[in-house]
């Protein structure tokens, strides 16, 4: 029961994982983008729009290409993700518009927009033959006992959320490009004396963000769900924690592994842990919000700027200020 747990808080840690890493890309820039929730949304309307039409171009009795059914999968969950960062991009970035309103904006486009692309677009007959392909782990695994059970036995996506987090990381610490973007997010008014593209820089990484991000809602539906069409309508909330999970991992993509781990561990114990009274196990689902609400505060106490966010955070820049 215990590894069992292990497993199922690793997978639904992805879904937090794809978010977080997103929002982090974005908030480096200095965008506080409210509207993740309603872009992972979109990300799981693209994705199984992708596999819907790919699924129904095959004959009724053939298999799927494994990994060309990843491929669509994802790529088009990143676009339809990008497509909703490119217009929070044009109205905050182009336009100067309050990211706190657009984002909020986009949350609630996002979720009408995929209620309708789910309702009217995609057939979702053969989701359950695309999830179980989707969700395919490492033949080997079964032969490696606990370790390849708790390690190995997860689809590919699971690996992919973690080697984007990890990259992420990388970039931002240790190349120009990561520096320069850093470096926006403090101060972009120096940032463009020193000669930084401002506008190429945010709106790269609030395309990039949003499309990870994206990707995120489509796994929860496809792995996690096993292609449970209802499922997009928890997506939502998946997408806050996602911004809280952020702050708890202090903006660092590698500590965003661990953290989404017991995000998805929190999230995870309604599931495993029955009360008889169905209050006490609805309360339960409430264990990762408390958690946010907690570092929140600690973090609000802390006056260390290591913990802080980027100081220009949620504030546009106006270049003729400079």
């Amino acid at each position: 029961m215990f590894i069992t747990f292990l497993q199922y808080s690793i997978r639904y840690s992805t879904v937090y994982l794809f978010g977080c890493t997103g929002e982090i890309i974005m908030e480096k820039s200095g965008h506080l983008n409210l509207g993740v929730p309603g872009i992972m949304c979109a990300g799981t309307a693209g994705g199984c729009l992708g596999v819907s039409l790919y699924m129904n171009a095959l004959p009724l009795d053939a298999d799927p290409n494994y990994l060309l059914l990843i491929l669509i999968g994802v790529l088009s969950a990143f676009v339809f993700g990008a497509f909703l960062g490119a217009i929070y991009a044009f109205l905050t970035v182009s336009l100067h518009c309050n990211q706190n309103i657009t984002g909020l904006a986009i949350t609630t486009f996002g979720g009408g927009f995929t209620q309708f692309i789910m309702d009217n677009y995609v057939a979702k007959d053969r989701f359950n033959v695309a999830s179980t392909y989707i969700a395919k782990y490492l033949p080997f695994a079964n032969n490696l006992g606990d370790f390849g059970t708790l390690l190995l036995s997860y689809g590919i996506l699971v690996y992919l959320a973690i080697a984007i987090a990890i990259v992420t990381s990388i970039l931002l610490k240790r190349t120009k490009i990561g520096l320069n973007l850093r470096a926006i997010g403090e101060n972009p008014a120096t940032a463009d004396a020193a000669g930084i593209n401002i506008s190429k820089y945010k709106y790269l990484a609030i395309l990039i963000g949003s499309g990870i991000a994206g990707i995120g809602g489509f796994f929860f539906t496809m792995d996690i769900s096993q292609g449970a069409y209802e499922s997009y309508a928890e997506i939502e909330a998946l997408g806050w924690l996602s911004i809280a999970l952020v702050i708890f991992t202090v903006w660092r993509p590698a500590l965003a592994i661990l953290g989404s781990v017991l995000f998805g561990a929190l999230s995870s114990l309604p599931h495993f842990i029955r009360i008889t009274a169905s209050t006490s196990n609805a309360l339960m689902s409430l264990i990762p919000y408390i958690v946010t609400v907690l570092v929140l505060i600690i973090l609000s106490i802390t006056g260390r700027k290591s913990v802080q966010p980027p100081a220009a955070l949620g504030l546009n820049y106006f270049r003729e200020e400079r």
